[in-house]
């Protein structure tokens, strides 16, 4: 059963809500004989890692800020549809996603349950890192312009929203890494701020 009325985020928690489900992709080595590098096999590369545990700092550079805002906590995914992101500093924090149920916890234990589907652009913003994860080529160009710069050694996937919500609070999100992982998220807002997460292996 699913709680809450239809999810309403402003345009700013919308941005930062996406920041709040990354997290990078641990990839077994190359087979022999694999195709030239491109979208597609960069998908296969990413969606070969069943289940994936990382560690996470997060900086939010605002405009009316002087200094970063900076976060950290720790990350997982587990195939096909599983996100979850607890942030440790400067509070404790939590935003999981399985399948299409998000359930979010802030500091004080209160905590609130909603459907993807009554909000299309968090669901847009859920599916750039799923998806991703996924390999799920399909899905992601259902909600963005997808392109591929750099090679192998040094990707950078673009994702311009298609979803008019979505386009209105951000214009770019780029996910860089190398091979099948995942190490950097960036989120421009269309107003001028941004997100950077990196992202290192969790070796607990």
């Amino acid at each position: 059963m699913i709680s809450g009325t239809p999810l309403r985020v402003s345009r700013r928690a919308l941005a930062w809500l996406l920041v709040g489900i990354t997290l990078g992709s641990l990839a077994p080595a190359c087979a022999d004989a694999e195709p030239p590098f491109g979208l597609e096999q960069l998908m296969i590369e990413l969606g070969r890692v069943p289940h994936a545990k990382a560690r996470f700092v997060e900086r939010k550079y605002i405009k009316l800020l002087k200094r970063p805002l900076e976060l950290s906590g720790t990350l997982e995914y587990r195939a096909p549809g599983y996100l979850e992101r607890r942030t440790l500093k400067p509070k404790p924090e939590s935003f999981v996603v399985d399948g299409d149920v998000l359930t979010l916890e802030n500091a004080r234990g209160q905590r609130r349950t909603f459907a993807l589907q009554d909000n299309l652009a968090l669901w847009a913003f859920v599916e750039s890192i799923r998806s991703t994860l996924k390999g799920d080529l399909a899905a992601l160009d259902r909600f963005y312009r997808v392109t591929l710069e750099g090679d192998e050694r040094d990707w950078r996937l673009g994702l311009t929203p298609k979803q008019p919500r979505m386009s209105a609070v951000v214009s770019l999100i780029q996910i860089g890494g190398s091979a099948g992982k995942i190490g950097t998220i960036e989120i421009r807002e269309t107003q001028g701020d941004r997100s950077v997460m990196t992202i290192s292996e969790d070796g607990s």
